[in-house]
């Protein structure tokens, strides 16, 4: 029943942003790294993804959004790795309120069916949420409880470092605990649900967090609702809300 709402209502996206992304809210820390990456289920060498909007809205008000996503991994025998990047800007009569720019790469090695070992580094630019930028690596050990067909849940956790450059000047450096959680729900042959959930852990901690449900139209296109929460339990100054959201829905593309 989920899906074919959202089926019925994807003329109506279409029409008002076409192959874009809605955005309401300010814009959510989404370093989740919540591509499948196991490679003893991929059924191809290589799957990646496009996601790329914009809407614009004129007359009393101005305001406009561009977007663009892409994750990209490569599967061999016991081994995967993983790219992905995100773009995001917006406007509000023609001040620019929001500018987020995201890098990261991944690699996993399945030991067993599951138990694996992971790296994964990510570069942030935020200036607007207060971060010039910000860099963090983890590794660690992750082991896959569920994989399938109907639900999957993999947990990991590990070490790693964060550097951060702030907007209003000066810079840190120090050593966090890294933790995440991913499920995922098959409802059907073309809907899926997915809740994943991270921690960055030292004297200051951030949680994130994102809920979606990606609905296939063909082996092309799929359409996915998305929400994402991040929290900061310190924030820098300069951006001083602890909590960011970010509702999403997007028309993707799979290469």
């Amino acid at each position: 029943m989920i899906a074919s709402r959202v089926l019925r209502s994807l003329p109506r996206y279409a029409l008002v942003c076409g192959a874009t992304l809605f955005s309401v809210n300010s814009f959510a820390d989404s370093t989740l790294f919540t591509a499948l990456d196991d490679p003893s289920t991929a059924k191809k060498t290589f799957e990646g993804n496009v996601q790329a909007g914009y809407s614009a809205q004129t007359g009393n008000t101005k305001n406009s959004v561009l977007s663009a996503d892409t994750t990209m991994t490569w599967f061999h025998p016991d081994t995967a790795y993983s790219l992905w990047g995100s773009a995001r800007n917006a406007s509000s009569n023609d001040e620019r309120s929001s500018e987020k720019y995201q890098l990261g790469g991944r690699t996993r090695y399945n030991l067993s069916a599951d138990n694996y070992l992971f790296g994964q580094a990510s570069w942030l630019s935020d200036r607007y949420n207060g971060y010039r930028s910000r860099s963090v690596a983890t590794l660690g050990y992750g082991r896959q409880i569920l994989n399938g067909p109907v639900h999957t849940l993999r947990m990991e956790a590990g070490p790693g470092v964060r550097h951060d450059e702030f907007q209003q000047g000066g810079n840190q450096t120090r050593a966090l605990a890294y933790g995440a959680l991913t499920y995922d729900y098959q409802l059907s042959d073309n809907a899926k649900f997915t809740q994943a959930l991270s921690v960055l852990a030292n004297d200051e901690t951030t949680f994130n967090s994102e809920t979606a449900l990606n609905v296939a139209i063909n082996k092309s296109f799929a359409l996915k609702l998305a929400y994402n929460v991040t929290y900061n339990t310190e924030p820098p100054a300069s951006a001083p809300e602890k909590t960011d959201t970010t509702t999403t829905v997007s028309l993707v593309y799979n290469l």
